[in-house]
């Protein structure tokens, strides 16, 4: 692996490839078979941050949730490489395991390490926040599982800046686990969720954002055109931004990038959020191996500051 592209996730020790891979798709989209070959490809290119949750993909007809983790969990047995993986998994959703209550946050965590035959968890996200739920349980149960060592660090995903303030003031002040990533949903042309109040609140506390939709569903590949159909079960997210001028601006910004590089509309996309500030690593995912070099390319493309500021006003 080549050390020199790991980037600091936050204040913890982990060190992580600036692309975070998305498990949505194994067990969903990409079959065993498919799941271990992008996993394989991903890690041979240098890759070592895999991101899941606990209730991938319990939206598709006949499955249950836990798919994700029951695929990456048998690939890491299989391949022996467990020490060399930065695990990512979430809380909240799974339909057994709902919420963010200190029982259910413990018993979640027990089911996915069962799955992901692993005696430990390197980042554990509250998925959803809970707001009924006071932040002194939610975090004093994700301290306890830190402390057994179930858990090496935490983080927080669609949370707002205040219950994310609050948690960590209260962590600080108990000495208590504290978040170390966000993970908000945040890309070219969705950028209010994250910019403003949260951004500020994670680059002062020193937490690291993980993106995700890093892609927006697809459209930021640039496979979506006017006038184009294109197979995907994300199709119609995806197209709803060609509708806008923003998405227009942001797809001719992405071409002439794209082009001056020689690299796909993805990798140029990807780098521009890789270059903001917090950002450790967006997450994208891949139901193919050919899908994969686009978002690995974001580890060798750094764009200049005229680039990162063309995609930053096409996107306003």
């Amino acid at each position: 692996m080549d050390m020199t592209s790991l980037r600091k996730l936050g204040s913890s020790d982990l060190e992580v490839f600036p692309l975070s891979l998305g498990g949505n798709v194994f067990g969903w989209t990409a079959d065993q078979d498919t799941s271990f070959a992008v996993l394989d490809a991903y890690t041979a290119a240098g890759g070592n941050f895999v991101d899941t949750a606990d209730s991938y993909s319990a939206w598709v007809d006949g499955n249950s949730g836990g798919e994700s983790e029951t695929l990456i969990g048998k690939w890491l047995a299989a391949r022996g490489n467990r020490a060399d993986v930065v695990i990512a998994t979430k809380v909240s959703q799974h339909p057994e395991y709902p919420g963010l209550s200190a029982a259910n946050i413990k018993a979640a965590a027990d089911a996915s390490l069962r799955r992901l035959g692993t005696d430990h968890i390197d980042l554990y996200y509250t998925h959803f926040d809970k707001p009924e739920v006071p932040v002194e349980e939610i975090i004093g149960a994700l301290d306890e599982l830190v402390r057994v060592g179930k858990v090496r660090y935490v983080g927080a995903s669609n949370i707002t800046a205040e219950r994310l303030a609050e948690s960590l003031e209260f962590s600080d002040r108990e000495g208590f686990a504290r978040y170390v990533a966000v993970q908000p949903h945040y890309n070219l042309v969705s950028r209010d969720t994250y910019e403003g109040e949260l951004r500020d609140l994670a680059e002062r506390s020193g937490l690291a954002a993980v993106p995700y939709y890093a892609l927006a569903s697809g459209f930021l590949t640039g496979k979506y055109r006017p006038g184009t159909a294109v197979d995907s079960p994300r199709a119609g997210g995806a197209a709803k931004h060609l509708e806008s001028e923003r998405g227009r601006r942001v797809l001719t910004a992405l071409d002439e990038i794209s082009e001056a590089h020689g690299v796909p509309v993805a990798t140029v996309a990807l780098a521009w959020l890789a270059a903001q500030p917090t950002v450790a690593a967006p997450i994208a995912s891949a139901r193919t191996v050919e899908q994969l070099p686009a978002l690995l390319g974001v580890a060798d493309l750094e764009l200049t500051e005229a680039e990162v500021r063309r995609l930053t006003e096409a996107s306003a």
